[in-house]
């Protein structure tokens, strides 16, 4: 298999640098790697020529932006997979070879599990409880799993019907071919959980629990305004397009992004979301989200 390793990069230098050692100590390396530089203005492209990566840069067109145009060039370049990843997160050494092994005709994408950098029992990314259609439930408790551990209880297989994408996922490009690219209007958020949906319509979506991706605890990091604001949108749009029960579910998904936000930036924060300095951007991502109206459109 024929794979192009795929970063999108920042202004995250050091970060990059440490995804990027990592990367080349693969027991089961990639064929090429290739860094998207998304308008970076500190020493990213210094380090690149120093290490003598592949990269490209352009403006800053957001994640979806930069995966769309990493993914182009390996449908260009003929790879039979690209493996993808986020240059704050880094993979484990083994992390390639057991996705390659698991990689069968049918699978569209096969994922690592994100684990905590600090702690790699807990996950990054909660997984879902799913339904019998391997969606994630929207009534019941518990509705997520926090622990490596609880993981293997549940999944009597080494695998996971589910994955969250762009850190450490192994796609087909023959997937690719027939459902076509990363919609990058999606801009900023989003844009894995609507891949996700598409990749699953040509074939199997999936992670795999013997696969480690290690990634710093987002838990703690505080929202701007420009990413509540394409996270409520997003979320809304993603809502109606894949997912039943869609009003239930668009109260839900403002109520928790509130209470994330509440948590990382405090109640102060939230206040002039909803009544003060900040309330124009977030109704406005609610009747965009309504209207189905993606983009980089913030400014509009």
């Amino acid at each position: 298999m024929k794979v192009l390793t795929i970063v999108v990069t920042h202004n995250r230098s050091d970060l990059l640098e440490r995804c990027l050692d990592w990367i080349n100590s693969q027991s089961d390396p990639s064929q090429d790697v290739l860094v998207i530089n998304n308008g970076s203005t500190d020493n990213t492209e210094e380090i690149l020529r120093k290490k003598n990566i592949w990269f490209i840069t352009q403006e800053n067109v957001g994640s979806a932006g930069g995966w769309h145009r990493g993914i182009k060039i390996g449908l260009e370049k003929g790879y039979d997979a690209c493996w993808l990843m986020d240059d704050d997160g880094y993979p484990d050494k083994d992390a390639l070879k057991h996705l390659k092994s698991n990689f069968t005709d049918d699978t569209a994408c096969i994922s690592s599990i994100v684990l905590k950098e600090d702690n790699k029992s807990e996950f990054v990314f909660p997984f879902p409880y799913l339904s019998s259609k391997n969606l994630p439930k929207i009534l019941g408790f518990p509705r997520k799993i926090y622990k490596l551990k609880k993981l293997h209880e549940i999944s009597k297989e080494q695998i996971y019907p589910f994955a969250h994408l762009f850190n450490g996922a192994l796609i087909s490009m023959e997937a690719v071919e027939k459902i076509g690219n990363v919609n990058k209007d999606f801009y900023l958020m989003g844009d894995e959980v609507d891949y996700f949906f598409r990749l699953r319509t040509f074939g199997r979506v999936l992670s795999s629990l013997q696969a480690f991706h290690y990634h710093p605890d987002v838990s703690k990091r505080k929202f701007n305004i420009f990413k509540i604001y394409y996270y409520v949108k997003n979320s809304i749009i993603l809502n109606s397009r894949y997912f039943d029960a869609v009003f239930i579910r668009n109260i839900l998904v403002i109520l928790a992004i509130l209470g994330r936000v509440t948590m990382r930036n405090g109640l102060y924060f939230t206040f002039s979301i909803l009544f003060g300095s900040n309330a124009k951007y977030f109704y406005k991502a609610i009747y965009r989200g309504l209207n189905s109206k993606i983009g980089n459109d913030i400014n509009v």
